[in-house]
């Protein structure tokens, strides 16, 4: 049996396959069209969704993972597919390269992170997946294409590298990626605790202010942590191993974990976190991007998190302060906020328009459901775009008014993958079933 690392999804494939070369990843696929099964390719798990869950062939991507090619002078950079993120940083660090942002979390596959729209913070940089530049793709039977920007220009074919940037693992097996990377960089961060009427008064501040910008929102409660990063030539000014132990690790995992799990039975302890919280004394350090980007995350949460235009968030967050408020369950784990660029990818959460991502999270041990539907009505009311790896209830018919070149990216499924080899029920609930070019024409 495979399970995510949230523990809220599981399935049995036939067979667990664990490839370290291309032609593995072909052999499989082959298999499966002959047998006529499907395959899905999994990475660390982390996705609260189903969309890597299969009773088909499961591809591990952890042992394709190596660097394969590395041009200095260009920052273009060839990786296997399977690279967790940690280990990409620090292939690239030792070679005075970055990626040029990062999400809070760092053990994802690299395929795993572009296909859903991994994003990090900042409103003038986009997502993971908007610096791939190229990549080889195996289709539905078997056959590698060698993709790149340039051939989103040819006249009369749907835009292939636009489509596989946020695919959703719909279109076939991701086997190399080509990212363009930035010079290595370092990050100044202070942290801060607001009152949520200060930050709204002072949002384009918060907002512009730094770099990388990020929110945490306590539910219920008037406080805020504010986390603003800003590029800078200093040099590393790093907490010590002891104190980034204590604050990352120790309070924000182990103790943090054991207070959530006492929460439902003793609201008093859900108060006494966000109170917590809302003590801590502004702070300061230097360190290198993605060493202040990611943190370890331990405490197991499940996750809901949307993407919504700026310009709408005041008024979404009001609501969200009323929907806390009608819960009545104790909500112990913080709203993260985080604002990002537009970016092309035909099902990108970002697609078109800068956005403000909100993601709301519950212990996992806690009830999400009344939760977790409200926050997405919310979200339907101001075109919310789900995150493809978090928890969500929408379908096919809901998302696809949402996104302006759905029928696009219908199109580059429909050719890759006409036979849905790498279906399976998240995405035919999501995208629909495959359907012919007539019928999607209709």
């Amino acid at each position: 049996m495979w399970r995510n690392w949230g523990g809220n999804q599981a399935s049995v494939p036939i067979r667990w396959h664990r490839p370290t070369t291309e032609e593995e990843l072909v052999a499989v696929v082959r298999r499966a069209a002959a047998e006529g099964t499907t395959v899905k390719a999994v990475g660390a798990g982390h996705s609260y969704s189903a969309i890597a869950c299969t009773s088909g062939h499961l591809v591990d991507l952890s042992g394709y993972d190596r660097v394969l090619a590395a041009d200095l002078d260009s920052g273009v950079v060839t990786v296997q597919a399977g690279i967790p993120l940690w280990k990409l940083a620090d292939e690239l660090a030792v070679r005075g390269r970055a990626l040029e942002v990062l999400g809070d979390i760092n053990v994802q596959s690299l395929a795993g992170a572009i296909s859903t729209g991994t994003h990090g913070p900042g409103i003038g940089y986009a997502n993971l997946a908007s610096r791939v530049i190229g990549c080889r793709l195996i289709d539905g039977q078997g056959q590698v294409h060698d993709i790149a920007a340039a051939d989103d220009d040819a006249a009369g074919e749907a835009p292939l590298l636009a489509a596989v940037r946020v695919g959703l693992g719909a279109l076939g097996l991701l086997s190399t990626i080509t990212l363009q990377t930035v010079p290595a960089f370092n990050l100044r961060v202070i942290e801060r605790a607001l009152r949520v009427d200060r930050l709204l008064a002072d949002l384009d501040a918060v907002v512009y202010g730094s770099d990388h910008p990020g929110l945490f929102w306590f539910p219920g409660s008037d406080v805020v942590l504010v986390r603003q990063r800003t590029r800078t030539d200093e040099w590393p000014r790093p907490r010590s191993k002891r104190a980034a132990w204590w604050a990352d690790v120790a309070v924000d995992n182990y103790v943090f974990d054991a207070a959530c799990s006492l929460s439902s039975r003793f609201p008093s302890v859900a108060r006494s976190i966000i109170s917590g919280a809302s003590a801590k004394r502004p702070h300061e350090w230097v360190d290198r991007s993605d060493r202040v980007f990611t943190t370890p995350r331990l405490a197991r949460v499940l996750e809901m998190e949307y993407a919504v235009a700026p310009e709408v968030f005041p008024e979404v967050f009001e609501r969200l302060g009323r929907l806390v408020d009608s819960v009545g369950t104790p909500l112990p784990v913080p709203v993260e906020i985080r604002w990002t660029k537009g970016d092309d990818a035909l099902l990108s959460h970002a697609h078109r328009r800068d956005s403000v991502y909100i993601a709301a999270h519950v212990h996992h041990r806690q009830p999400y459901d009344q939760y977790f539907a409200g926050f997405e009505s919310i979200m339907d009311d101001y075109d919310g775009r789900p995150h493809w790896g978090k928890l969500h209830f929408q379908t096919a018919e809901t998302l696809t008014p949402r996104y302006p070149r759905w029928v696009e990216f219908a199109a580059v499924r429909r050719r890759l993958d006409p036979h849905g080899r790498f279906t399976n029920p998240y995405l035919d609930r999501v995208l629909g079933p495959i359907t012919t070019d007539a019928e999607g024409a209709s």
